[in-house]
């Protein structure tokens, strides 16, 4: 009997069963398809030992005038400028004000009361005092996380204990930043949830906590940014003091006139330079109109008063309830509300910008999950994709099943997007189903036009372009480089990165004969790889009949109800020319696995030795 190659086709395909998927691929994870074969994905290195606070959700990389290169990181709980690997706060204050004797101490306690009659900060909240004087044995001077008592107290932690429980402190500067966010969406019930109306009087709401999610753009060599459903703000890279200066609202510079109090998104547009508000309030008010956009003056970020001798202005989406997400396209921008596609355009004088309907009954899963690559728009919706290059459609998707069948639907504003042009891909990251934190995400390679998936947890990416990698933003508060190496080297400590990729079910004469394979020839590259011995594990994995469920053995998730013959597995290393081996099964499938450090690899076209073994 002739040897038989194993073709088979690029990419993962999740929408029938392992069976109808003859001949293709059915699961993996931290590989990709690269000319139609499948290899595991690069690695990812720290860019160093430096940290930040909380859970990072956007970044925005631009270059000064002085070339100094930046990326703006926004978290739950702060907002940065990242420069050189290190992380300058550079928080923007929410308000500033002196107290007098704030501090209560107790005797043999690191913890002090503070009181506050102005009130307005949460739990969690920075606070920084200055100018205090001792009180209990301690002077409380520096930053510090509140933990909040009550509306007008709460509690700081100091790094000494008291000597004596008394009250006093002097007359203290207080300065407050910004309200903190929350990490991820938290369903709330009951009286006040849910917006005003939206169901029957007396009936009990539900609505969700969004997460902190930071918008930011350049305006110049300057950045504008401001959390979603928060102020408008800035950043002077100019200044040589500027990683040691907070951000200000832009409200608060020279010139500003009707600045937006509250905005949902934000974006400077390209070439034009426009900075948009979406989902802001109307001029007079601070009232937020979810479906509002705003646009300043051209090139005048302060200017926000319409006048017959400037271009701010504003318009309003008539589809939808809210905007979800905005983003700069090819000569427009693209405005996305929870039910329909707009394209803003610039016509000049008196309208300025025009929006025209481009997408009807559409959906999108949040804020961050668009990502632009090769002239074309691609999104995630709440239970498909989506692209647009001129015309809004359905994306073809042999995974889309596998996603949303394993998706928390709580989390959507979680969901983000990036591409790694280096190899051709638009990335989605998500929540699976019992997750309230990102652990999966799903690739389409625009390419080749096929689809692949796997587990990693990642909260916002950044596409190579000004920095040599594309960077990633972890849950343990790093920027990580991807495709850099191949090991995960976030702690400066190697580890191996688990991969594997499994075909479906093939046979031999569709399954009438069984099937006795005895040899394998392997074809595997290990180009890359920097252990000595690198080595994966191939399995071949019979079954008596095909079918879901039908996996030999029972303890790799399958139920068996068969007599089947046990999966034979067997490592490959460089020069392994063929593998002994002895397989009955009327189909069969194969998987290729490695978890050893310095070991990278890319599969090719195997060959067995395989041949009729009788009906029964």
């Amino acid at each position: 009997m002739p040897l038989q190659k194993v073709l088979l086709k690029a990419g993962v395909n999740r929408e029938g069963t392992r069976y109808t998927n003859e001949g293709g691929w059915y699961d993996g994870d931290k590989i990709r398809f690269r000319q139609g074969t499948p290899e595991k994905i690069g690695g990812w290195t720290r860019i160093s030992a430096s940290t930040y606070l909380g859970t990072a959700r956007s970044l925005h990389n631009w270059v000064n005038l002085a070339g100094a290169n930046y990326i703006g990181v926004g978290t739950h709980l702060k907002f940065y400028i990242e420069q050189g690997g290190g992380y300058n706060d550079v928080t923007p204050l929410r308000a500033t004000v002196s107290l007098t004797n704030p501090f209560t101490t107790t005797s043999g306690s690191t913890t002090v009361l503070v009181t506050d009659a102005n009130g307005g900060f949460i739990d969690e909240d920075f606070v920084t005092f200055s100018n205090a004087s001792a009180v209990g044995g301690v002077t409380i001077d520096g930053e510090f996380q509140i933990d909040i008592v009550s509306s007008t107290t709460y509690n700081i932690t100091v790094d000494s204990a008291a000597s004596s429980s008394a009250t006093g402190g002097g007359t203290v500067s207080a300065a407050y930043q910004v309200n903190v966010g929350t990490a991820f969406a938290t369903p709330i019930t009951g009286w006040g949830a849910g917006s005003w109306g939206s169901a029957t009087w007396g009936i009990g709401q539900s609505s969700v906590n969004p997460v902190r999610i930071w918008n930011q753009s350049n305006f110049g060599e300057d950045l504008i940014f401001g959390p979603s459903g928060g102020r408008l703000y800035i950043w002077d890279s100019g200044d040589s003091t500027s990683l040691s200066t907070r951000a200000v609202e832009l409200s608060s510079l020279s010139g500003a006139s009707d600045v937006p109090v509250v905005q949902n998104l934000l974006l400077v547009s390209d070439i034009s330079r426009f900075v948009f508000c979406f989902g802001t309030n109307a001029i007079g008010t601070s009232t937020v109109d979810p479906t509002l956009v705003r646009w300043s003056d051209q090139e005048d970020a302060v200017n926000w008063t319409p006048s017959a001798t400037n271009q701010a202005g504003s318009l309003r989406l008539s589809r939808g309830t809210k905007i979800v997400s905005a983003s700069q396209a090819r000569q427009e921008v693209l405005v996305f509300t929870d039910s329909s596609l707009y394209s803003l355009q610039y016509v000049g004088a008196p309208a300025v910008w025009a929006a025209s309907l481009v997408g009807e009954n559409i959906s999108i899963a949040g804020q961050k999950s668009v990502a632009y690559a090769n002239g074309i728009a691609y999104w995630m919706g709440t239970d498909k994709f989506y692209k647009y290059d001129g015309r809004s459609q359905p994306l073809k998707c042999d995974v889309r099943k596998y996603v949303f069948n394993d998706f928390n639907t709580q989390q959507y504003e979680q969901v983000f997007s990036g591409t790694n042009e280096s190899f051709h891909e638009v990335w989605w990251f998500y929540c699976s189903t019992n997750s309230n934190n990102i652990d999966r995400y799903v690739i389409y390679n625009y390419m080749e036009n096929i689809w692949y998936y796997g587990t990693l947890a990642r909260t916002a990416w950044l596409d190579s372009g000004l920095r040599d990698n594309p960077l990633a933003a972890t849950y343990n508060n790093n920027l990580v480089n991807h495709e850099d190496g191949i090991n995960d080297n976030e702690t400066a400590t190697e580890t191996a990165i688990t991969a594997f990729v499994e075909s479906a079910d093939f046979d031999l004469d569709d399954g009438h004969k069984f099937a006795l394979v005895n040899r394998v020839i392997p074809d595997i590259s290990f180009d890359g790889s920097t252990a000595n011995s690198p080595v994966v594990t191939m399995t071949l994995k019979p079954l008596a009949n095909s079918g879901a469920g039908i996996t030999s053995p029972a303890s790799t998730g399958g139920v068996n109800n068969a007599t089947v013959t046990r999966s034979a597995s067997s490592p490959v290393e460089v020069y392994t020319d063929q593998i002994d081996i002895r397989v009955r099964g009327r189909q069969m499938s194969m998987r290729v696995e490695s978890s050893a450090v310095g070991v990278t690899w890319q599969f090719g076209s195997p060959r067995l030795d395989m041949r009729p073994d009788g009906r029964r």
